[in-house]
């Protein structure tokens, strides 16, 4: 799984996902690549720019993302999720869920 992270101030850490699916071929590596930078209280920000496909493998890996942030006291927001994505969240509710912004730089103004 292919990830660039970025520091926006001292402590919001903007991820991007460099794939355009995250589906059951991928969703194990992304969790595996995610789970060192979900740290206690770490406030990220997963720039969904290029994903085109979700599965629910996928939602599933990122619910995970969802509740490891939270467990460790930390926050996690999605931003600029492709059209196909947004309507995939929408479908299955979960954009009741996520925090979910139009741009990174939305999402990094919300932790303000």
């Amino acid at each position: 799984m292919k990830l660039q992270t970025h520091r926006e101030g001292q402590d919001i850490l903007v991820i991007s996902i460099l794939e355009e699916h995250l589906d059951a071929s991928n969703a194990a590596a992304f969790k595996d690549a995610m789970q060192p930078l979900v740290q206690d209280g770490a406030r990220i920000v997963l720039d969904m720019a290029r994903l085109r496909f979700v599965d629910s493998s996928g939602l599933g890996a990122l619910l995970f993302c969802l509740r490891q942030a939270g467990a460790r006291q930390g926050a996690f927001k999605l931003c600029a999720p492709s059209k196909p994505v947004r309507s995939l969240f929408e479908l299955m509710r979960m954009h009741r869920v996520f925090d979910i912004h139009e741009t990174c730089d939305e999402a990094v103004r919300a932790f303000a």
